[in-house]
């Protein structure tokens, strides 16, 4: 297997992009992702989405991107894997430069979520769930994670106001991110006051609907692009869990979290004390704490107590959200697996600003499909 390195990233901002389309956010980041890697020409397209049949009434993206990227007739393909379908387009693409197949991919992950009511949206994220045996009985997505949440603090003796310190840091953090949707400050106070979506859930414990796009080029050749810094991808590991929630072992382990995270940190040669921040997938406040203690930052039923002692921050012992993640930065569903590497490559190329992790080389980003059904690892390391 050869080396892959990241040579070229951009994104489009993120939010409630009422005058833009699914085409024009993804040809947005495909021309300054290539702009940046001066011009460099791809061998194939991966596009990962998860809701464009149902939210924006298009299909075959492949070719849709393609075609109004001008990229002519370069292999193009759709990747999907619920909320996870960013990650799972970096890892398709990362395999096929590291296996010899290609020697320059682009990866674009695209959602337009906003132009559709909430109704409409909630039941396409429902997709992600069990048809069966979850959807078909009302359940929603949230909740979902409002059930595993109760839980979660039953079990552990811990209390909803407890989980503030997520929002306060995600926030806090997104205040130094021009693209992120939510660049304002949020107090626990605030957290306390916000509205009930699904109890325990509250506004503040969950991220936003939204419409954004990032895009990354991937190449053999370290040198192809107009990368600020060699970063290379040291590690690109995939597992699965049950769909259903109700059906796992233990509905408060997401052991697709911890068996990816272990192949990752193998593949990588590294654990997790080596790791200088981590881009987890915080649609609610509860997936958070359950993937710190996946990925081994935490011991079970420990992960809220990082939040709880600021060891979350830019300067704590585990930085995660550090440019607002999907809570603060936004959520456009298949697009977060990529938006969230391309938040780690601002932190290894230093230009995060007030949130920067000091001497950040190694970052770890980790992106959930459906309720920790599907999930995609990555760890990348600056190399000087």
């Amino acid at each position: 297997m050869r080396d892959v390195y990241i040579v070229g990233a951009a994104q489009t901002d993120i939010g409630e992009l009422w005058n833009r389309s699914l085409m024009s956010l993804a040809v947005e980041a495909v021309r300054k992702t290539l702009a940046q890697a001066g011009g460099r020409e791809p061998d194939c397209l991966v596009v990962g989405n998860m809701l464009s049949g149902e939210l924006a009434s298009q299909e075959n993206l492949g070719a849709f991107v393609a075609d109004w990227a001008g990229l002519g007739q370069v292999e193009a393909v759709k990747v999907e894997a619920a909320c996870g379908s960013g990650g799972a387009a970096l890892r398709e693409g990362y395999l096929r430069v590291a296996a010899g197949v290609c020697d320059c991919v682009l990866v674009v992950a695209v959602e337009k979520m906003t132009d559709q009511l909430p109704d409409a949206v909630s039941a396409g994220l429902a997709l992600a769930a069990d048809g069966d045996y979850e959807t078909l009985h009302g359940t929603t997505f949230v909740a979902l994670n409002a059930l595993i949440m109760r839980r979660y603090m039953h079990e552990n003796g811990c209390r909803h106001e407890d989980f503030a310190g997520f929002a306060v840091n995600a926030h806090r953090n997104a205040t130094a991110n021009e693209h992120a949707m939510f660049r304002r400050e949020v107090s626990a106070h605030d957290y306390a006051q916000a509205c009930m979506v699904a109890s325990p859930i509250n506004l503040l414990d969950s991220s936003a609907i939204s419409d954004g796009a990032g895009a990354l080029l991937l190449c053999a050749d370290p040198e192809a692009g107009g990368a600020r810094r060699r970063v290379r991808v040291a590690a690109s590991s995939a597992a699965s869990d049950t769909i259903a929630v109700a059906t796992r072992k233990d509905p408060l382990w997401l052991s697709a979290a911890e068996a990816s995270a272990r192949r990752a940190y193998a593949q990588a040669g590294i654990g997790p004390d080596d790791v200088d921040l981590f881009e987890a997938h915080d649609a609610f406040s509860i997936m958070a704490a359950l993937s710190l203690e996946a990925c081994g930052f935490a011991p079970r039923g420990r992960g809220v107590r990082l939040a709880m002692e600021g060891e979350i921050g830019p300067r704590g012992r585990v930085p995660i959200a550090t440019r607002g993640g999907l809570k603060a930065r936004g959520h456009p569903v298949g697009a977060t697996g990529v938006l969230q590497v391309i938040d780690a490559l601002v932190q290894l190329e230093g230009r995060a600003g007030a949130s920067q992790v000091p001497g950040a080389r190694v970052a770890l980003t980790q992106n959930i499909g459906g309720s920790g059904a599907s999930i995609n690892t990555h760890i990348l390391e600056a190399e000087d």
